[in-house]
Order: structure tokens, then C-alpha cells, then sequence
């Protein structure tokens, strides 16, 4: 896992061979955050990032400055990779070992900016913005980016905006 951009842009860190969670490439992720600088400040933006897995997206949005980042991953490993990342670079960011589920569900804070990454054979993958968007997450003017495969259309929800292709990585935007 390599961080494209921002003051830590060139740091590589490895979770392992076992690491079950599948990283943005870093192709999807540069051009992603090339859109992303025409539309946010980095440094005003509150994020949250569900399915951290890795917390790649999550060290590019801090590297870039963000000071107010979450961080909802279940797997006890990757909380921990994340969490020695954190340390290395001497960072903070909240990190929540959590369903993401529970968690939209239980969360009363709204964020600038959603990025949501699940797994994609996951049982409720298109419930999950749904869920978000039913919960008011997403502050106003706020975005939110789902990364899935091309076999999801997002289209007919609400907010839906536009979906960029990078390979076999899909980013469909939502606005509030």
C-alpha cells in the first residue's frame, strides 16, 4: 500500500500476504483524489471512511491535512495494521472496530465526506447507501463515494450523481 499524495505521498507500507482486505489501486485512488481536489478542502472536510480494510483512503485524506477522520473497519487485524500506521507517521484519526451496519445506524454525527468501500460479495452491499443516506450521515453540500464493481447501478438512488471507471473499480458519487 503505497500513499499517492499530500505530505506522506511515497510511504509504502505492507499489511502482509494474509491480509484479507482488497486495497484501492493506485491508479482508481490518484484519480479519485484528482476530483476530489477541485471539489473539497482537505483541511475543512470531516471523513468517514466504512470498511477501512487497509485505511489506504483514510492515510491519503490525512496525508492531504484532514484533521477530522473516522475509520469503521470489524476485522481485528486490519484495526491493528491500521492503528501502526497511524503511529508511525504520528497521526491521529478516530478508529472504530465496528459492524458498519451498527454503526450507520447507531452514528448521530454528520461528515463533509463518505467513502464507502465494502467487500464486494458483501450480503447487503447496495443497503448500505441506503442506510446512510435513510440516517442523514452526510452533511449538506456533503459527498459520498461507494467503490464497487461493475455489476452495481447505483443510478436510481438518491442523490446518485455520476460513476467514474478505473479499470474494474467503479466510484459512483452521491451529493446530499
Amino acid at each position: 500500500m503505497r500513499i499517492i499524495g499530500g505530505d506522506y505521498k511515497g510511504r509504502i507500507f505492507s499489511p502482509g500476504k494474509t491480509f484479507k482486505a482488497r486495497p484501492t489501486t493506485d491508479l482508481a485512488k490518484e484519480s479519485l483524489f484528482n476530483i476530489l481536489n477541485n471539489r473539497i478542502d482537505f483541511e475543512e472536510t470531516k471523513v468517514l471512511d466504512l470498511f477501512a480494510g487497509t485505511g489506504s483512503i483514510s492515510f491519503e485524506f490525512l496525508s492531504r491535512g484532514s484533521t477530522d477522520v473516522t475509520m469503521v473497519e470489524l476485522n481485528f487485524k486490519h484495526i491493528q495494521f491500521i492503528k501502526s500506521v497511524l503511529s508511525k507517521l504520528k497521526l491521529r484519526a478516530k478508529v472504530i472496530r465496528s459492524d458498519v451496519l451498527r454503526y450507520i445506524a447507531s452514528e448521530n454525527k454528520k461528515y463533509d465526506l463518505i467513502f464507502v468501500d465494502p467487500p464486494y460479495d458483501h450480503p447487503q452491499f447496495k443497503d448500505i447507501v441506503a442506510k446512510i443516506i435513510e440516517n442523514e450521515l452526510l452533511e449538506d453540500n456533503g459527498i459520498m463515494i461507494i467503490e464497487h464493481p461493475k455489476e452495481y447501478d447505483f443510478k436510481e438512488m438518491p442523490g446518485y450523481s455520476d460513476t467514474r471507471k478505473y479499470g474494474k473499480v467503479h466510484f459512483s458519487f452521491f451529493n446530499a
